[in-house]
């Protein structure tokens, strides 16, 4: 059966201003790794017939300084509310089962840590998007907006290769603090969508 979500997006990653992985996978990472949180607020969707709206999931991974060379660890938080079948389709969904975007990250996924519930909150305020998952991850990222451009609209990433989409909003770590399922890091950098749309 098929499935869709829409919502909005937000990241924040380990790399400094901006992350070289987000040029391209094959790229190294600013650092000997790249250790990414990436948080999902669903509007709408339905996965095989199970309605998601207003559920939220949060990826994380611990991947080496070249995304491309695989043996990524991952894991995946889905929000508290969620009902077991909910839970079941999305963490499907998002460990690439169902196709979709993340289907083409799978190969790279070395290990799965976990899933859990946990009270997720995510925020967006104009260019501010801010993620908090129980105790764990707790982040604000900001959307750039250079210098001189006057009608205020965000610095975007056009042309991607992103499971979210090809044509992203950057941004810059406010805060961060990150440490859950043994990943730690501080988020240097960030993206951001108003609009993710995937569907299989």
């Amino acid at each position: 059966m098929a499935w869709n979500l829409a919502g909005s997006y937000s990241e924040t990653c380990s790399c400094e201003l901006m992350c070289p992985c987000n040029l391209s996978f094959d790229h190294g990472a600013t650092y000997d790794f790249c250790r990414a949180t990436l948080a999902f607020s669903i509007r709408e969707g339905s996965v095989e017939g199970t309605d998601v709206a207003g559920r939220k999931v949060v990826f994380i991974a611990d991947t080496p300084k070249v995304m491309t060379d695989g043996n990524w660890r991952v894991a995946f938080f889905v929000d508290e509310d969620a009902s077991d079948e909910q839970l079941d389709k999305l963490v499907q969904v998002f460990g690439g089962q169902l196709g979709g975007p993340m289907a083409g990250l799978a190969p790279l996924v070395g290990e799965v840590l976990g899933v859990e519930r946990a009270a997720i909150d995510i925020e967006d305020d104009g260019l501010l998007h801010s993620v908090r998952v129980g105790d764990v991850i707790d982040f604000q990222v900001q959307d750039i907006v250079p210098f001189g451009v006057e009608t205020g609209e965000p610095v975007r990433f056009a042309g991607m290769f992103h499971p979210v989409g090809s044509d992203l909003v950057m941004a810059e770590a406010k805060r961060s603090r990150i440490n859950a399922f043994g990943i730690t890091y501080e988020g240097k950098t960030g993206l951001s969508s108003s609009s993710f749309s995937w569907a299989a």
